[in-house]
C-alpha cells in the first residue's frame, strides 16, 4: 500500500499532520507514506521517521520561482503522476495541493469540502471522497486529521505531533547553558502575531528573577537575528540567542532541555508542543483553540473573549496587531510563572489555564 498526503502550507502545518503520519503507520504497518510540502519547510519533518519520502514544491507567493525551481516541480509531478498510490488526500484546502492528488490518480482521492465554501464543482469530479463534516470550533490538527480518519479509518483518540528524540542533535552552543534555562521566541513574520520588542524586553528582565537563563531563539533572517541580538542587549550570559543558526533537529534538542517556553504562535512553538516543552504562548490575532499547542503542558495568554471563527478588529486606525496589544507584560510574567514552578508541567497533555 502506498499513500500520499499533501500540505503545501508553512512550516509548522507539516508538524500539524505528523499525527496522522503516526496514526497511519501505527494501523498499517507496511505502507509506504509519501507526504509532499512546500520547499524549505520540509527540515521540521526529519523527526517523523514513519514518513517514507518527502517532495517538495516552490512556494507560489514568493513571485521569484526561478526556472530550475519550474524544472524542479515538473520533476516532483512527473514522479507522482509515475508513481501508483492507493490513497491521496489533499490537507492543505489549495489548488496546488488538489492538482497534485489529482495527478496521483491514486484508487482513492480525499479531500474536505472546506470550511469556507464547498469544493467547487471542478475539483469536486478529481476526488473520489470529498468529506463535508463541519469542522468548525476545532483544532486544526483535528481538522486535518478528519478526512484520512474517514477514509482509513484512522483511531478517534489522535496522537501527539511528531518529532522523534532520537532525531535530536545537541545544539552547538549546549556548554553555554544552564540548567533550567527558558527559551523565548518573539520573532514572527506575521505582523498580526507581533508583540513589541519593549515589551518583550520587559518580560526579560522579570522572568530572570526565576529563571537562570534564557536563549532567544530566531529565524535565519537579517531582521530576526537584530531582534534576537537587541533583547540579549545588557543582560550579560544570562540571555543569550541561537544567532538563527540552529537547525530544526538542534532546536529540538533544545526544547527537549528547556524548562519551559515563551513566545509567539509559530512554528517553534509547534516543536516545542512536540517535545513536550512546557509552553507560554500569546495569541491575539490567531485563534488560540485552533492553533494553540497541541497535546502538551501549556498556558495560552489571550485577550478576553477571543473565540474560535471571530474575526480581527477592523475598527479605523487600529493596527493589524491590535489584539496582540492588548495583552500585558504582567499576564505573560504571571504565566511564565506559573509553567514554571507548577507541578502540572511534568504531566505530558497537560493544559493550565
Amino acid at each position: 500500500m502506498r499513500i500520499l498526503f499533501t500540505k503545501l502550507r508553512h512550516i509548522g502545518d507539516n508538524l500539524l499532520i505528523t499525527p496522522i503520519i503516526v496514526a497511519t503507520r501505527q494501523k498499517f504497518p507496511k505502507a509506504e507514506i509519501w507526504v509532499a510540502v512546500r520547499r524549505s519547510t520540509e527540515g521540521i519533518l526529519a523527526g517523523c521517521p514513519e514518513i517514507d519520502r518527502v517532495l517538495a514544491t516552490a512556494r507560489p507567493e514568493e513571485g521569484k520561482r526561478t526556472w530550475g525551481e519550474f524544472v524542479s516541480d515538473l520533476g516532483t509531478l512527473a514522479k507522482i503522476i509515475g508513481t501508483p498510490f492507493d490513497y491521496a488526500f489533499e490537507l492543505g484546502d489549495n489548488d496546488r495541493g488538489r492538482t497534485l492528488v489529482t495527478a496521483s490518480q491514486a484508487r482513492v482521492r480525499a479531500t474536505h469540502a472546506g470550511d469556507v465554501e464547498l469544493l467547487k464543482p471542478a475539483w469536486r469530479r478529481s476526488f473520489t471522497h470529498v468529506v463535508e463534516t463541519d469542522r468548525d470550533l476545532l483544532h486544526q490538527v483535528e481538522m486535518d486529521y478528519m478526512t484520512p480518519r474517514e477514509v482509513l479509518g484512522l483511531p478517534e483518540e489522535i496522537p501527539p505531533l511528531r518529532f522523534a528524540p532520537s532525531a535530536a542533535i545537541p545544539w552547538k552552543g549546549a556548554s553555554e547553558l544552564q540548567e533550567g534555562f527558558a527559551v523565548l521566541h518573539a520573532a514572527t513574520r506575521w505582523h498580526c502575531k507581533s508583540w513589541p520588542l519593549d515589551l518583550w524586553k520587559e518580560v526579560l528582565k522579570r522572568i530572570l528573577e526565576f529563571t537562570p537563563q534564557v536563549l532567544v531563539s530566531c529565524g535565519p533572517s537579517s531582521w530576526e537575528i537584530a531582534g534576537a541580538e537587541e533583547l540579549c542587549t545588557g543582560f550579560g550570559n544570562r540571555v543569550m540567542t541561537t544567532g538563527g543558526r540552529a537547525s530544526w533537529r538542534e532546536m529540538a534538542w533544545i526544547f527537549s532541555k528547556a524548562r519551559y517556553y515563551v513566545g509567539v504562535d509559530t512554528a517553534a512553538m509547534h516543536l516545542a508542543a512536540a517535545m513536550q516543552c512546557p509552553i507560554v504562548s500569546l495569541f491575539g490575532h490567531s485563534v488560540a483553540g485552533q492553533f494553540g499547542p497541541w497535546k502538551c503542558p501549556h498556558i495560552m495568554v489571550a485577550p478576553a473573549g477571543r473565540k474560535r471563527g471571530e474575526s480581527g478588529d477592523v475598527a479605523e486606525g487600529l493596527p493589524d496587531n491590535d489584539r496582540m496589544l492588548r495583552i500585558s507584560v504582567d499576564e505573560v510574567v504571571e504565566a511564565c510563572q506559573r509553567i514554571s514552578s507548577s507541578e502540572q508541567v511534568m504531566q505530558p497533555n497537560a493544559t493550565i489555564c
